[in-house]
C-alpha cells in the first residue's frame, strides 16, 4: 500500500469513528497501527490532590515490600549483579546507562503499587522526556513518561500498556511531582504444549484514576511491533527500565493474588 493510500485510509477511519464513536474506541487495539500518531489523544483530567507524606498510605499487611526508601536489597541488575541505580532521600533514581533493575523475587498474578516522578525542569519532548517503564513479568509494560503537556503517540504515553492500549484519560501530574500506579495484573496461561489458554489482563489506576479497565493484552510489549505470546514461567521478576532519563521511584510493594 502506498503512503498516500495508507494516509487516506487512516483519515477515512477517523471520519467513520467521528460519525459513530461507539464502533471503535480509542483504546481498542485492532483498529490502529502500533504507535499511530493519528490515534485519538486521551482526554486530560486533573487527578486531584497528591498524597502528602511518606507512607501516609500504609501498605497492606500481606504486601511484599520491594522498596521502602532504604536500599535495593530486593533488586538486582539485569545481569544478576548489584542494582546500579542511586538511592537517596527515600527514593531510587535511574542512573542512565547502568541498565535495568529487576526484582530479586519472581511473581505471577499481583497487585502492584509503585510511585514515580519525572525530572524537573522537563527536558526533551515526546518519548525523550522522562521515559521509563514498569514491566510485569519482565515483558508486559506500563509506560512511565512525562505526559504533562507533552504530546506523543497515544499507546506510548504515561499509563499506556505500551504499543497496545492508550490510557482512558491522561491523569498526569506536572514534572517533578510524585505520581502513583496501582496495577492489577493477571498473567497469561499456557497449556502443557505451550499454547495460549488465556491472555494476560491488566487494570491500572494512575493517580487514583482508572485508566486501564481489565484489558486483554495481545502479547508482550514491543517497540514498533506487537510480538505474539510465547510460553514462559508462571512466575518472573518485575523489571524497571533504564531509558536514560533520571526518573525516580519510591514505595514499591506487591500483593500476590490467588488463582481465579
Amino acid at each position: 500500500m502506498s503512503p498516500l493510500v495508507h494516509r487516506c485510509t487512516r483519515y477515512l477511519l477517523l471520519a467513520v469513528i467521528a460519525a459513530a464513536p461507539s464502533l471503535v474506541s480509542a483504546q481498542g487495539v485492532g483498529a490502529w497501527a502500533i504507535h499511530d500518531t493519528l490515534r485519538p489523544q486521551p482526554p486530560i483530567v486533573d487527578p486531584g490532590t497528591a498524597a502528602v507524606g511518606a507512607l501516609a498510605q500504609r501498605p497492606p499487611s500481606d504486601a511484599v515490600i520491594l522498596f521502602d526508601g532504604a536500599d535495593l536489597s530486593e533488586w538486582r541488575s539485569g545481569s544478576g549483579g548489584p542494582a546500579g541505580w542511586r538511592v537517596q532521600d527515600g527514593h531510587v533514581q535511574v542512573v542512565g546507562g547502568s541498565g535495568e533493575i529487576v526484582s530479586a523475587r519472581a511473581f505471577g498474578d499481583v497487585q502492584l503499587h509503585i510511585e514515580w516522578a519525572t525530572p524537573s525542569p522537563a527536558r526533551g519532548s515526546g518519548q525523550a522526556r522522562g521515559n521509563s517503564g514498569v514491566f510485569l513479568m519482565g515483558r508486559y509494560e506500563v509506560q512511565v513518561l512525562d505526559s504533562y503537556q507533552n504530546r506523543t503517540y497515544p499507546d506510548g504515553q504515561a499509563a499506556a500498556i505500551y504499543g497496545q492500549y492508550p490510557p482512558l484519560v491522561n491523569a498526569s501530574r506536572p514534572p517533578g511531582e510524585w505520581q502513583t500506579y496501582d496495577i492489577v495484573f493477571r498473567r497469561p496461561r499456557f497449556d502443557a504444549n505451550g499454547a495460549l489458554v488465556s491472555p494476560a489482563r491488566m487494570t491500572v489506576f494512575h493517580n487514583g484514576v482508572l485508566v486501564q479497565d481489565d484489558v486483554e493484552l495481545t502479547g508482550p510489549s514491543g517497540h514498533q511491533s506487537r510480538p505474539p505470546y510465547e510460553r514462559h514461567a508462571d512466575r518472573l521478576p518485575i523489571r524497571l527500565q533504564d531509558h536514560g532519563d533520571p526518573v525516580r521511584f519510591r514505595y514499591i510493594w506487591v500483593r500476590e493474588l490467588p488463582e481465579r
